[in-house]
């Protein structure tokens, strides 16, 4: 998958790039959680002062949301962009597994996913349920693809698709998580690989 930039910031200038410190308070988060990123961590990383976090993003919650937000897209324009350079829906999720496996491994940017992380330590009801349409951005896609798949042939029409959504999702999230807790690239590896083996063999489309 694509590489986000994690340069650090030089100085406390009197302006600020507000794009550049909203990537860099993604990373505090990403790295950190919410719950266990100060606000003197977020500006020493944007490379701002207290009072200019708050006039450009309000508050500490906020600026999660948005950073968050920010993750997301690029999560979710990156597999679809990929999904629509792969000519089956199996070829399509197989790379969804293969690239988050080395992605979640890598060792310039945090661990894992910044949305499934998201998950593990929410500190409000109020804010969980803002997370949790962030998490479900990729379920659409999955979805559509999957559906297409059916449509064009190379499922079956029995195709229970919720099911396969949910266990493929279960199992993106599931290697996020182990990443998190130190699995090495070759273990994320062979979990991708064995959750493809249940991927349903083809069908006719009169099947």
């Amino acid at each position: 998958m694509g590489r986000m930039s994690t340069d650090k910031p030089r100085g406390r200038p009197r302006s600020f790039d507000r794009d550049q410190a909203l990537e860099r308070a993604m990373h505090v988060f990403w790295r950190q959680g919410y719950e266990g990123s100060s606000i003197s961590d977020l500006t020493r990383a944007m490379g701002i002062n207290p009072p200019s976090l708050y006039a450009a993003f309000g508050d500490k919650e906020r600026l999660y949301l948005e950073a968050l937000g920010r993750y997301q897209q690029w999560r979710v324009e990156l597999i679809a962009k990929r999904f629509g350079e792969e000519p089956t829906a199996e070829a399509a999720v197989r790379r969804l597994l293969i690239e988050a496996a080395r992605e979640f491994a890598r060792s310039d940017v945090p661990r894992g996913s910044m949305l499934v992380f998201s998950a593990m330590q929410c500190p409000s009801d109020s804010l969980e349920a803002k997370l949790a349409e962030h998490r479900a951005g990729m379920r659409p896609i999955l979805k559509a693809r999957i559906k297409r798949a059916v449509v064009e042939g190379e499922l079956k029409r029995a195709t229970d698709i919720e099911a396969l959504v949910d266990f493929y999702r279960a199992v993106f999230q599931g290697m996020a998580l182990q990443a998190r807790t130190g699995a090495s690239r070759k273990r994320l590896l062979a979990i991708a690989q064995t959750a493809m083996r249940a991927w349903p063999r083809r069908g006719r489309v009169s099947d």
